[in-house]
């Protein structure tokens, strides 16, 4: 079994996970808009202010996997809590990354957090040669975690 995070974006979906590809050396092995869905039956008409949102992206890194989308914007008239009810800013989770080393997890640290929110800086703990909490600027919290060395 595995776990694969999916983040949701405010129309900057295609940025971050060009940002994420870099950052984590992976490839988007897959990444479609709003505005190259097929029509069916039932769906509600796409805004134009719709089209070029990522519907879906899929960043390969390693053997693991990094999900992602933008929300549709709000319609006026159309029910909110359709695709989700619009972009809200993410609460009640992390995505935490396991870095190699000290050296690693600050890299990480201080890309993400660079233009982010820094809510716990990047230091040694008692159960680790390095952790830090960063929320970054596309709004995704972290927390980047070394293994500690036995």
């Amino acid at each position: 079994m595995q776990f694969t995070p999916y983040l949701n974006f405010d129309g900057n979906c295609a940025e971050a996970f060009a940002f994420y590809a870099r950052l984590f050396g992976g490839t988007i092995v897959h990444q479609s808009t709003f505005g190259e869905m097929p029509a069916s039956e039932g769906m509600p008409k796409l805004p134009e202010s719709a089209r070029n949102r990522i519907m879906h992206v899929h960043l390969q890194i390693e053997g693991q996997s990094l999900m992602g989308s933008d929300t549709m914007p709000a319609v006026p008239g159309q029910d909110p809590a359709l695709c989700g009810g619009g972009y809200q800013l993410p609460q009640g989770l992390w995505v935490s990354i396991q870095a190699a080393d000290a050296a690693e997890g600050q890299r990480l640290f201080d890309a993400l957090g660079n233009g982010g929110q820094v809510v716990m800086p990047y230091a040694a703990t008692f159960w680790s040669p390095g952790f830090g909490m960063v929320r970054d600027r596309f709004g995704t919290p972290w927390m980047v975690n070394v293994t500690a060395q036995h």
